[in-house]
């Protein structure tokens, strides 16, 4: 490993706390050390209190704080005194535990100080480091694990047998080091767990962090023989991968987002006999578990029964390891194992999924390894049970507050780069969707630039650019499960006698068949949908016509009939389809201030009258249009379907 310490500017870090700051950095850029929130740092700084007496604190990361991207705030200070106090106990649980931590710091409102503060406090020097760095974890989680430990490091570092984290890992070393001078060791090795290395400056500890895991890192280079994988290409099959997603997220009981992983290594990992029997050992480090459970599901062509098969393994593993009174978390798996497709990771955010296959990545690659040096062998099932129902864990479940209602939902929205439909990306996105954004404006591309919306430039009457577009946003998240049909057009006025073959044909194509060819590319995705919708943007024109628009209204009327027929197709299959018509929404790109102020001059009216001009004397805008469409898309609409809804402050024409 090379140190990423810069002189230069560790010298613009005035203070021990900001130096704590940078190496923490350091350690949390390389995801070889620490993934996602994994790992902790802290260092010990005296300050005054508020009698102004000098006092030493810890300061710790904070719960919720990752090492790549921390900031001051995230290194929380708790009383040095009191956390050494509190190791002397004999018995203390980890409820207690957080309870007392909370009490000793001088802003109890600042986030929980790392489950490891103790052990931080008791270790006699100034900087500490935390890592689970793969190279070590992967050489500990062999047969021979701390045998090598010994032959790598020979008396430099402490060797400590597995323990729970918490109370009872900061008083297991309390009583090892008693006898031991701290100044003759560099650091620790947590069999099964991590490293932690410590200093009286911030740089000693950093760099003794690399100096272990390099020897690691060698050791591995030196027994592991470079091996060819064989390129391999996934066969691709979109509505499977959308038949995979229902399962699990019926088993989970919440929707879920799929990320794929189709590269060689995950494919050769997957497609290996007894790749189930090496996963099924055990995560790479016990914390792993509470985000990718301790073992992952395999799939064959009946995704169904392998999620139940797995529920039922998973509520065995519970009813054989629980003890006391433990609730049991949601059985469904975190992870799969796909023959000829590769590696799936489930979780309700794309985040979360993100997390669970970077994991997964370094647990496999990790197997690997292991497996040359005669053999995978985390730690026994117990152990991992008791770190994945860990009573810090249990009481999490406790605090879960209400998600928003389109989490982990998959919605797909054409017209998306103005007006209505960049509205409705907004809208289902702000709660909590994963949004496909489509338009044939290239000005689509950078307009969202969240990871969990996918922006295409297509042309919707064009099948292929459609379902390319359609399987991509199925191959990414997972499957499908609303669907906006928005793209459209509003021709320039024309008489029946007057009206040019090419704007009947345009309007035709684009405010009609366009979205007949989407829902023939969509429907086999919205069938494996969560609660699935169809909403179509229609218009007023449909049920009030105007003089001077069949063009536009003749298409929007046939738009809501296939809708009306689609709801009676596919209402069996409990996918509802509903159509909305606005009418008179002024922010969008068809509405220029000086066709605004044209038309408003045409009635005779200002244009705030003219935007008004509707029974309730309010101005319908694309955001009034989204709120809609997110409406009959959840909860309170799960009953209808067919519907034709109006939103246009009251018609009378349509009244």
């Amino acid at each position: 490993m090379q140190s990423l310490w810069d002189d230069k500017e560790a010298r613009q870090h005035t203070d021990d706390l900001q130096l704590r700051v940078y190496t923490s950095r350091l350690l949390g850029k390389d995801p070889s050390l620490v993934l996602h929130g994994g790992g902790n740092t802290s260092v010990k700084i005296k300050a005054k209190n508020l009698f102004g007496e000098e006092e030493e604190y810890l300061y710790v990361k904070g719960s919720g704080w990752d090492l790549a991207t921390i900031a001051a705030p995230g290194l929380v200070p708790v009383k040095l005194k009191m956390l050494k106090q509190l190791v002397q106990l004999e018995h203390l649980s980890d409820i207690e535990m957080v309870c007392q931590q909370r009490s000793a710091m001088p802003d109890p409102s600042l986030p929980a100080p790392s489950v490891e503060a103790i052990l931080h406090a008791i270790i006699p020097f100034r900087f500490v480091d935390h890592t689970h760095a793969d190279a070590v974890v992967t050489l500990t989680n062999t047969e021979q694990g701390p045998d090598l430990m010994q032959e790598l490091y020979q008396s430099r570092l402490l060797l400590v047998p597995y323990v729970m984290p918490g109370f009872i890992l900061a008083k297991k070393i309390f009583e090892l080091t008693q006898n031991i001078d701290w100044q003759t060791i560099e650091g620790m090795i947590l069999l099964n767990h991590g490293v932690f290395t410590f200093a009286d400056d911030a740089r000693t500890s950093y760099e003794r962090m690399l100096n272990i895991v390099s020897k690691a890192e060698a050791y591995l280079a030196k027994k592991i023989k470079p091996t060819k994988t064989k390129t391999l290409t996934a066969a691709k099959d979109f509505v499977h991968l959308s038949k995979i997603r229902q399962a699990v997220s019926r088993a989970k009981g919440t929707p879920v987002v799929i990320t794929t992983d189709s590269s060689s290594d995950a494919l050769h990992f997957a497609n290996q006999p007894n790749s189930l029997a090496l996963a099924g050992r055990g995560p790479l480090t016990p914390d792993h578990v509470i985000r990718t459970k301790p073992f992952p599901v395999l799939l064959d062509e009946q995704p169904e029964r392998n999620i139940q098969d797995f529920t039922q393994n998973y509520q065995t593993y519970f009813k054989r390891n629980t003890t006391g009174e433990l609730t049991c978390l949601n059985p469904a798996p975190c992870w799969a194992l796909w023959p000829q497709q590769g590696i799936l990771s489930f979780g309700s955010t794309v985040k979360e999924a993100g997390i669970i296959n970077d994991i997964k990545s370094h647990t496999i690659q990790a197997i690997t390894y292991a497996q040359s040096l005669g053999g995978w062998k985390p730690l026994p099932e117990k152990d991992i049970f008791e770190l994945e129902y860990w009573e810090l864990e249990q009481a999490k479940l406790k605090k879960t507050g209400t998600k928003p209602e389109f989490q982990g939902k998959i919605v797909l929205v054409t017209g998306a780069a103005s007006g209505i439909g960049h509205a409705c990306v907004q809208a289902f996105h702000a709660q909590g969707a994963c949004v496909a954004a489509l338009d044939i404006n290239p000005e689509i591309a950078g307009q969202f630039k969240q990871a969990d919306i996918l922006e295409f430039k297509c042309d919707v009457t064009n099948w292929q650019q459609l379902q390319t577009a359609v399987e991509r946003t199925v191959e990414v998240f997972g499957g499908l499960d609303i669907l906006i049909s928005n793209a459209g057009c509003f021709p320039a006025g024309e008489t029946i006698e007057s009206l040019n073959s090419d704007t009947w044909k345009q309007s035709l194509n684009l405010n009609l068949t366009s979205h007949e060819m989407l829902l023939q590319i969509c429907i086999p995705y919205l069938r494996n949908g969560l609660n699935p919708a169809i909403i179509i943007i229609a218009s007023k024109n449909v049920p009030a016509p105007g003089a001077g628009a069949a063009a536009y209204s003749v298409a929007k009327a046939g738009l809501t009939q296939l809708g009306r027929v689609a709801a009676l197709e596919l209402g069996g299959e409990g996918i509802r389809v509903n159509m909305l018509h606005p009418h008179a929404v002024f922010d969008t790109k068809i509405w220029t201030p000086e066709v605004l102020e044209k038309r408003a001059q045409h009635y005779g009216m200002s244009i705030e009258e003219y935007k008004t001009n509707n029974l309730l004397k309010v101005e319908i805008t694309s955001k009034d249009v989204a709120a809609l469409a997110c409406a009959v898309a959840g909860s309170a609409f799960a009953k209808t379907t067919g519907a034709q809804i109006p939103i246009d402050g009251g018609n009378d024409r349509v009244i």
